[in-house]
């Protein structure tokens, strides 16, 4: 337990020197006077209907992006000259806000505004015109399966002297009503909860998916890819310490052999972040009354669901994914123990659903014809105090 806990703080440190945070305490505690909405415990901020003054409805602003992702992009594009990797990065904005809505139950007649902030002198206008075009055909492949994403343009902005490379940004807003919401307030003991793959290919998706989502990947490049990039020193800031830049063994065009198969490097961290909106839709119409709670699991990974609790539960996790190989990857390279994996990324499902076991069974089914796998990763029980506890062979992690 003591080797456990130092290893803990030396990632820790690492991830500091690295100007990231796991759980963005910093920004939690400058948000903490802010308005919290409607719902407190809901995924999203929740307000009064501005737009329309009703009663019966609510609006929503979010926002998010891609991330540190794009630096991954980045990297490919000026190695090989394949601007397409850009379209990737143009659905990781898509889906992190997208499937943030999910959460609150909202899945359709969404505006979508993007946010693009470039230097000017590195990012050419074909990168600027794949991300845009990009985004649009992206909406365009959802619509057939309900899900109405209007694109109102946005803010592209030549920075360079703030952005290094590229932010690739954007936000949603929605009108729905509030007799559709999921808000986290009936998660309670007895629920059982469903974990939605992050991995593999689902119908609507071009290619196989590694399960990667958009986060923690300022400190996964740098473990993962070797130091030759530091020849690229517009894709890290000048006050980390080299000791901590791009300590890896992989090239970004290279491959890898995990689980005996082989795999490039770029499709396992430049994986677009999958949305589960096609499915969610279904699910949010089909079982709403069964469903008592949506986590994301973004920011945080396995750990985001005791930030939506206010209540004394104990959320167990014991029978989840086997983490795909972009993960065991990550792993490898850096170090890290199980529990600051579980703590970062989502090692192998990014959307949970708090469910009786009934109901979660007919959802499995309803994920299967997606060509998503779906199980019940674990359950909800009474407690003294809220507590989440992982399982994972033959540890148990308490957070």
């Amino acid at each position: 337990m003591i080797i456990e806990r130092l290893v803990y703080i030396c990632l820790m440190s690492v991830y500091n020197q690295r100007g990231v945070s796991a759980q963005k305490e910093e920004v939690h505690n400058a948000i903490k006077n802010l308005d919290a909405g409607l719902y407190k415990n809901a995924f999203c901020k929740l307000y009064e209907d501005k737009l329309g003054g009703s009663s019966d409805y609510i609006n929503l602003m979010h926002a998010d992006g891609a991330g540190t992702k794009s630096v991954l992009a980045y990297l490919y594009w000026k190695e090989t000259g394949d601007v397409s990797v850009w379209k990737g990065i143009a659905e990781d904005a898509i889906a992190m806000n997208l499937d943030d809505l999910l959460c609150v139950g909202i899945y359709d007649n969404i505006c979508f505004s993007s946010t693009i902030d470039r230097n000017k002198m590195l990012i050419t206008g074909e990168v600027i015109e794949t991300i845009i075009t990009a985004t649009q055909s992206y909406f365009n492949r959802l619509q057939p399966y309900g899900i109405r994403i209007h694109y109102m343009g946005g803010e592209t902005a030549d920075v360079g002297d703030v952005v290094r490379t590229i932010a690739v940004n954007g936000t949603m807003a929605a009108r729905w009503p509030k007799n559709k919401l999921i808000t986290n307030n009936n998660i309670k003991a007895g629920n059982v909860i469903l974990g939605l793959a992050s991995f593999g290919k689902a119908v609507y998706e071009d290619a196989f998916n590694s399960g990667i989502g958009s986060n923690g990947l300022t400190s996964a490049r740098h473990d993962v890819l070797f130091e030759k990039y530091r020849n690229f020193p517009e894709t890290y800031s000048p006050e980390i310490d080299q000791s901590v830049v791009y300590l890896g063994k992989n090239s970004i065009t290279g491959t890898v052999k995990m689980d005996n198969e082989t795999h490039t490097i770029q499709s396992l961290v430049l994986s677009p972040t999958r949305t589960f909106a096609p499915l969610m839709k279904v699910l949010l119409e089909k079982y709403f009354n069964d469903i008592d709670g949506l986590i994301h699991c973004s920011g945080g990974g396995q750990t985001k669901c005791l930030k939506y609790i206010d209540r004394p539960l104990k959320i167990i996790k014991d029978n989840l994914f086997n983490p795909p190989p972009v993960f065991k990857l990550i792993q490898q390279n850096s170090g890290a123990d199980d529990r600051e994996m579980y703590q970062v990324f989502n090692m192998g499902h990014r959307m949970e659903i708090y469910t009786n076991e009934a109901a979660a069974h007919r959802m499995i089914e309803e994920a299967a014809a997606f060509n998503i796998e779906a199980r019940i990763v674990g359950r909800v029980e009474g407690a003294s105090k809220k507590e989440l506890v992982i399982e994972r062979s033959g540890n148990t992690i308490v957070f």
